[in-house]
């Protein structure tokens, strides 16, 4: 008799046969069922989603959207690999299909293996028009393990690539280059990974693959060391080839290629197994002399990204005749925005988003209705409408591009926090000859560091920066200082390409409780001073000094007021300001409402010390006058049809200002003025900043900052070219305001 660990043994490997004869049988349809494909088309957003298409019959067809339901986008979704559906759209989202409505009022649910299983009018019986035309959205997630199966005899080359994975695998010689350009690719099918015969293979499929790695373009490879190589080493194929136009986003948007024929050794016996090899964007690229280039700055003349919380995404803007300006969401799709993201030196786009997704700009709306082939060198030569009437704001179409893997993620991490979103800052650093986590010093630790932090994580805008984590329980093997005096600039991709001491630490306070620590937000709001308002509203008042008492108190006129008799008048440059939060959170003072400040003279409360800087300055940048405006009240005087008013200053209410709406300081309210009593007549040059200190995060600082041409003859006053930094460009800029070119405002 056998021992009964052999019997437990038989037993096991009985049940796993009899496992996977089940799975197997399972995978086989019920006899009678119609043998169809599926695939995603139309204009698409995301190479995940797209108007359902049915292969039946020798034809392709569409869904129609009578008693669709999200069980049958679950089912459509599975089908081609994906983990489940996210959404379904009536009406065609995607655009009107062609040819015939194969299934109308389909029941679903939501546990059939195919879409041939649900209950419809049966095929092609349809009252249906094809602006009917269903669509999905399916998850990003693929089914682990799973195996295309084409059911076509004919025609294969009109499916879609659909595997579960894809990678370049790199030649050992290469595997620690950063970012990794160059290797076999290979498809992970049925649990496997495979690699592709290059028969067939042309630049075309290549120009895809590397832009869904981040890379704008591909370039020739040593083909000498893959053929040696190729003749070491067991190869497994794939049974397709792969044929793409180029302006596909990824490679589930191309087509199959012919099916290849698998025969062990021999398959592909006059190829081998297809080699990329990608350039990387400018940012992106190793340099022998510096390393990785310093900061994030897309050097760009034509087209930048703005309001993006991650590396390779924002807003699109184009410039036209001197003036940033939005682009209208019409007809937007992921061909136009692939075009934006290579040309910006990132790869093709993951996403073209709509609707003022990533915040809204300002100035004019350049281009509607755009229109691209996908191989354009900017977007400004792809065909557009000029005329944007009807576009607002609310329609500003913004990407996401998809960008290399650098391994930035893999020195930096947050720990103790309640969240991911939340922690004590611990960064990977040399130390006796090892990499080991330590703390960064907090002294100089501020917002502008705590988002390049949250950048480099990939969790968006900070959304505070901690000088003391005590509170969080961090790794104690990780309390000691490894990094000090960290200043950032606010472009830069990671912590380690800001100013610091390197290793030369210097930290009095040390680590442990007083360590650096962050809280990252997936959105921020963004403040937008309206500089028209501005130029509009500027006058002269010569005011007694006798009704400024409060006013002089509160440090709101100039130092020569302190020596100035009652009787004496003060010469005030008055304006109103109106200042819009155009971001996606709204703007809330950092300080808590307990901790708000009473002024016992104006009878009101200061929730931000310091919210605006006023300054006049000569032409040569010197600041020849100023004023500071402590925001005692800040709440939603107006908002966008259909927005509610959240803040209001009466009755210690709440203070901040609503996204779409905007916060009115009137011309005729203390301290919104300039004291200009010693100023002499002449050419100058008015600032605002908002939010100078950066007491809260934002997504968007360049646009901060207002800048007017100033002229004061001793009686009155002109303002005149008044621009919200960042709104023109730089050579116009720099003739309206040269003397300031040497002289700009810094994050520091």
């Amino acid at each position: 008799m056998p021992p009964p660990c052999s019997l437990l043994c038989r037993l096991a490997t009985l049940l796993c046969v009899w496992a996977l004869c089940q799975a197997q049988l399972d995978t086989k349809l019920p006899p009678g069922t119609p043998i169809i494909q599926l695939r995603l088309a139309g204009d698409k957003h995301k190479h995940y989603e797209g108007r359902v298409e049915v292969y039946y019959n020798g034809e392709w067809g569409t869904v129609c959207d009578d008693d669709f339901s999200i069980h049958a986008a679950n089912v459509v979704c599975r089908e081609l690999g994906y983990v489940e559906a996210v959404s379904w759209s009536p009406s065609s989202k995607y655009g009107k299909g062609e040819g015939r409505i194969w299934l109308d009022n389909v029941h679903c649910s939501g546990l059939e293996r195919t879409l041939a299983q649900c209950e419809s009018n049966g095929f092609g019986v349809s009252d249906c028009k094809h602006s009917e035309d269903v669509g999905v959205v399916c998850s990003q997630r693929r089914i682990a393990g799973f195996k295309f199966i084409s059911t076509l005899t004919n025609n294969v080359e009109s499916l879609n690539v659909q595997v579960e994975d894809v990678r370049i695998r790199a030649i050992s010689s290469q595997r620690k280059r950063v970012p990794m350009t160059e290797g076999y690719l290979e498809v992970k099918d049925g649990g496997k990974w495979r690699q592709i015969c290059d028969l067939e293979w042309t630049e075309m499929n290549s120009r895809v693959i590397c832009g869904m790695y981040g890379f704008p373009g591909e370039k020739r490879y040593n083909t000498k060391v893959y053929k040696l190589l190729s003749k070491r080493r067991k190869k497994n194929y794939w049974g397709f080839g792969v044929n793409c136009t180029g302006n596909e986003a990824s490679l589930h948007g191309c087509k199959l290629g012919h099916k290849v024929e698998l025969r062990g050794n021999t398959t592909c016996e006059k190829g081998l197994p297809v080699v990329v090899n990608c350039v990387p964007g400018r940012a992106f690229a190793p340099s022998h002399a510096q390393g990785f280039s310093k900061a994030y700055r897309v050097e760009q003349p034509l087209v930048r990204l703005r309001g993006g919380a991650n590396i390779g995404e924002g807003r699109v803007e184009v410039l036209k005749n001197g003036e940033w300006g939005t682009v209208c969401d019409d007809s937007w799709n992921l061909e136009a925005a692939t075009v934006v993201c290579r040309e910006l030196g990132f790869g093709s786009a993951k996403e073209a988003l709509t609707g003022g997704k990533l915040g809204q700009g300002m100035g004019p709306v350049h281009m509607n209705e755009v229109k691209c082939s996908g191989f354009e060198k900017s977007l400004t030569e792809c065909y557009f409408n000029r005329d944007a009437l009807g576009c607002s704001h609310e329609e500003d179409a913004a990407v996401r591009c998809n960008v290399p893997a650098m391994g930035f993620q893999n020195r930096l991490r947050l720990s103790g926090g309640r969240n991911p979103f939340e922690g004590r800052v611990e960064v990977l650093a040399e130390k006796n000859g090892s990499l080991v986590w330590g703390t960064v010093c907090s002294d100089s630790w501020g917002t502008i560091e705590a988002t390049v932090v949250c950048r480099q994580l990939g969790l968006g805008f900070a959304n505070n920066a901690f000088q003391e984590t005590w509170y969080w329980s961090g790794d104690v093997s990780a309390d000691d200082v490894v990094m000090s005096g960290v200043r950032c600039s606010g472009t830069e991709m990671t912590l380690a390409q800001c100013l610091h001491h390197g290793k030369h630490l210097d930290c009095p306070r040390g680590g442990g409780r007083f360590a650096a620590g962050v809280s990252c937000s997936e959105t921020a709001p963004d403040l937008v001073l309206n500089a028209q308002v501005v130029e509009h509203t500027t006058y002269l008042e010569d005011r007694p000094m006798y009704i400024l008492q409060c006013a002089n108190e509160e440090h709101c006129l100039s130092s020569s007021a302190a020596a100035a008799t009652s009787s004496s008048y003060r010469r005030l440059l008055r304006f109103s300001s109106q200042i819009h939060n155009n971001g996606l959170t709204d703007f809330r003072p950092r300080a808590a409402h307990n901790s708000w400040i009473w002024h016992e003279c104006h009878r009101h409360y200061h929730s931000m010390e310091v919210f605006t800087h006023y300054d006049l300055l000569s032409l040569n940048g010197t600041k020849v006058a100023e004023g500071h405006k402590a925001s005692f009240c800040l709440e939603d005087t107006q908002c966008e049809e259909g927005i509610e008013k959240r803040y209001e200053c009466a009755n210690f209410g709440q203070q901040g200002i609503t996204v779409g709406c905007w916060d009115t300081y009137r011309h005729d309210i203390d301290c919104q003025w300039i004291d200009v009593t010693d100023v002499v007549p002449g050419d100058y040059i008015f600032q605002v900043v908002i939010n100078p200190n950066f007491e809260v995060a934002e997504s968007d600082y360049t646009n901060n900052v207002m800048k007017c041409r100033c002229r004061y003859d001793g009686h009155r006053i002109w303002m005149y070219n008044c621009y919200i930094g960042g709104s023109v460009s730089s050579e116009s800029e720099e003739s309206s305001f040269s003397g300031l070119m040497n002289n700009q405002l810094g994050y520091r």
